[in-house]
């Protein structure tokens, strides 16, 4: 009789032995192909003029837009070059999974400090780029945010050298990317595609906006210039405003044409304004009475951009967010927006700079201090009668459309003895009510409906449903010590301000004091740094006195 093999337990050892390591050489095989078929294609493009010179996450970028073939391979050759074998690397370009993917960025962070090869920080870069997935994860937000400095560094650092349909491209797929977030909701739910293919999308619709805007923009210069020169060739006629009467009494009427970009905020009759009772109420604001304002016209919008990431380089999101609402918008008019974060994160000090920028007259109130009867005006009536603060804003500037400041607005009084301020709100930011709006100590209409709002607070829970319906509402993120390099010029720049010097006179920080914040701020209040960068100048300067 013979024996069967399949009772013999010597067979099946060496059976199995044999089958796992067929397995293994497979498995080898397999990662060899991966790297070669990269390594392969990589050379193949070599000679590609578009790619030749690139920063290597730019390169990826244009891989990307080219719709190149193994794309994650010709990376995966690269990491094999410096770190051969890596089990995460081979596992990332077979599964293709962002969770692998991001898990191997890391690793590569980590390597490149105990390995001392700065270069695997830039591949895991390269990782990160292609693992990042849709629909947004507010989780991988650092991971995103991370990205997106690279590739604005790095399109700065190569800009100069590129060829202008380059430069073109690579513009239009890092504000692309840039603007993700804001773009696509955060969900868990699936399928999730790579972020990367999107930004190219979304790059283009920017694209399109900007060049919108930029034909409107030129549209209306040739018909002011028309205007003008039509102005100029007609005798100016004057005309005087006439009283006209109406079922509700008498009311100011004029046939003046106003200029483009201007508007009358409030007419009143030239003998009221003479009035004893009105005598002292009315100085503040006279000037800007039965007076054409200027209607402060959108400045170049990548020159505010760029100059509020210089400041805010951990609010790109939120810059991208506030700055979208005037795209293609020839005067300055943004709804409401909301700025909520945690104490300290610098939303006051962005709303102010925001307004700074666009060239506003920024009027700033503290929403703990103020409540409606304060903010909608007084009436007549009472010996401490006083004008909206959205007329008087307008009086400061002489411009018809400044920036009001609502500080902490979820601190407001909810007391309505004398009026909530939140419900007076209500009734300037609606544009129905603004441009109609009956000044209480003056008592005539008023059109406030080019003002602009924004406001701070540090929770949503306070606010009434109503009031929130009608702001655009923005997170606004905390600083992190990634962030301090980029923040201490800036900083620097406001101290120089403060102490009224020129920003030339305080030198740049050395190591040793760039060291010593590091040790002292590992993130989060922007006043908490800017207390220790003091005090760091202040032992400068008692030693350079000793000295």
């Amino acid at each position: 009789m013979i024996d069967d093999d399949d009772d013999d337990p010597a067979f099946d050892d060496d059976d199995d032995n044999a089958f796992e390591g067929a397995d293994a050489s497979r498995a080898v095989a397999s990662d060899l192909d991966v790297v070669t078929a990269g390594a392969a294609v990589d050379s193949a493009d070599d000679a590609d003029e578009r790619l030749r010179g690139l920063p290597r996450i730019l390169r990826y970028t244009m891989l990307v837009e080219d719709r190149a073939d193994a794309i994650e391979p010709r990376l995966v050759a690269e990491i094999e070059e410096l770190c051969p074998g890596l089990p995460s690397a081979m596992a990332w370009a077979t599964t293709r999974d962002a969770g692998v993917g991001l898990a191997l960025a890391a690793e590569l962070d980590r390597l490149a400090v105990t390995r001392d090869l700065p270069l695997l920080r830039s591949l895991g870069d390269c990782v990160r780029l292609l693992s990042l997935t849709l629909p947004f994860d507010v989780r991988r937000f650092g991971e995103f945010r991370r990205v997106t400095r690279v590739l604005i560094m790095a399109f700065d650092a190569a800009a100069s050298d590129l060829q202008d349909e380059q430069r073109n491209d690579l513009e239009r797929l890092i504000c692309g990317w840039a603007a993700l977030p804001m773009a696509t909701g955060s969900t868990d739910g699936s399928p999730r595609w790579p972020a990367i293919h999107y930004a190219a999308r979304l790059g283009e619709q920017l694209a399109a906006y900007r060049i919108r805007s930029a034909d409107t923009d030129a549209a209306q210069r040739v018909r002011r210039e028309r205007e003008q020169q039509a102005d100029a060739a007609r005798e100016p006629e004057a005309r005087t405003p006439t009283r006209t009467a109406s079922p509700s009494g008498p009311e100011m009427s004029t046939s003046v044409t106003l200029p483009s970009h201007h508007v009358v905020v409030g007419r009143m009759d030239e003998v009221e304004m003479r009035s004893a009772k009105l005598k002292d109420l009315i100085v503040p604001v006279k000037p800007v009475l039965n007076a054409a304002l200027t209607l402060v016209e959108t400045p170049p919008l990548d020159q505010v951009r760029r100059a509020l990431m210089v400041e805010f380089p951990y609010a790109v999101a939120v810059v991208d967010f506030a700055l979208a609402d005037l795209i293609g918008r020839p005067i300055i008019k943004m709804r409401p927006l909301l700025l909520v974060g945690e104490p300290g994160g610098g939303k006051s000090r962005f709303a102010r700079r925001l307004g700074e920028l666009l060239n506003l007259t920024v009027w700033r109130i503290d929403a703990a201090q103020s409540d409606g009867s304060v903010f909608a005006g007084t009436d007549r009536r009472w010996h401490s009668a006083e004008c909206c603060h959205p007329l008087l804003a307008i009086a400061r500037g002489r411009t018809a459309n400044p920036l009001i400041l609502i500080d902490e607005l979820e601190k407001a009084a909810t007391r309505t003895d004398y009026g909530r301020l939140w419900d007076c709100l209500l009734g300037f930011i609606e544009p129905e009510t603004g441009s109609r709006y009956p000044d209480p100590a003056l008592q005539i209409p008023l059109d406030l409906s080019h003002v602009n709002y924004v406001a701070t607070a540090n929770s949503l829970d306070p606010l009434p449903t109503p009031l929130r319906d009608r702001f655009r509402i923005v997170m606004f993120p905390k600083p992190t010590i990634d962030d301090l390099d980029a923040l201490l010029p800036g900083l620097l720049q406001a101290i120089a301000t403060e102490r009224c010097v020129d920003a030339r006179w305080i030198a740049p920080l050395d190591a040793v004091e760039r060291a010593a914040i590091a040790r002292h701020w590992s993130g989060g209040s922007i006043r908490r740094l800017l207390r220790i960068l003091d005090v760091v100048l202040q032992a400068r300067d008692r030693h350079a006195t000793r000295q």
